[in-house]
């Protein structure tokens, strides 16, 4: 179950360069929500009618935290925003991840990339289970410290400036990194190459797909992705990222 709120804001900040969080109060939001999910942020300006989906990057009692990166009109908004203001905001939304699954007890390998990072923090902090947390960067680094409570870090970025030089994968095998099973977010090229490692070394994967929105409640089926099996929704190889997912076992779709 969903809810509509007009939340209030407790704190905001900026966590690096274009990367902002925002921390909010809410009434319901919080207390039903789980690692992988996402809301949906209303502009106020009516002009913008579209919201902007975002995921959930901590949980704390009836608190949710937001952290993005500001890549339009609307984020650029949100970001500019002030401790006591507020936003409407619905949620959560989507398919997360499934912390008391038989497999989420085994050693896991949590994946994040870029903006895919932030979801991955609040599982971190709820698997109870063994944690390899592989994060890859561009340059600038944001939220490693607060994964560091929940798990052995490794960082690899792209032009070498922190730990691994070059993508997540790189800086598992310089580590000879171990595990039972995959936590995956980030981009799409990121994710494929995960997915594939997974299916090569007999791992089970389950992977957040980042898609554009509209509806954020399956609806539109503006963000369909190809899936394996007939979908019950639109009778075809489809799935709703916003609905079925954002998170899907490897298996299950096309990517």
């Amino acid at each position: 179950m969903s809810f509509r709120e007009n939340a209030k804001i407790i704190k905001t900040g900026c966590l690096g360069i274009g990367v902002y969080e925002i921390w909010f109060e809410t009434s319901d939001i919080a207390k039903a929500a789980k690692p992988g999910q996402f809301i949906s942020v209303y502009s106020a300006d009516g002009s913008r009618l579209l919201p902007r989906p975002i995921s959930i990057c901590a949980i704390v009692d009836n608190k949710l935290r937001i952290v993005y990166r500001t890549v339009g009109a609307g984020t650029k908004e949100f970001s500019s925003m002030k401790e006591g203001e507020s936003l409407s905001i619905q949620g959560p939304l989507g398919n997360g991840y499934d912390v008391n699954a038989t497999y989420a007890s085994k050693d896991a390998i949590i994946f994040g990339g870029g903006i895919g990072i932030p979801p991955m923090l609040e599982l971190a902090k709820q698997l109870n289970c063994k944690k390899q947390i592989v994060l890859g960067y561009k340059d600038e680094l944001f939220l490693n410290e607060e994964f560091e409570k929940y798990g052995t870090v490794t960082i690899a970025t792209e032009d070498g400036s922190c730990g691994t030089k070059g993508n997540v994968l790189d800086a598992v095998k310089a580590h000879n990194i171990k595990g039972d099973v995959i936590y995956a977010c980030g981009p799409m090229p990121m994710l494929r190459a995960i997915k594939a490692y997974a299916l090569e070394n007999n791992i089970e994967c389950y992977i957040s797909l980042e898609e554009k929105m509209a509806c954020g409640i399956g609806a539109c089926l503006a963000c369909v992705c190809k899936s394996k099996d007939i979908d019950d929704h639109s009778k075809v190889h489809n799935k709703r990222v916003c609905k079925e997912g954002p998170v899907f076992n490897a298996k299950e779709v096309e990517i």
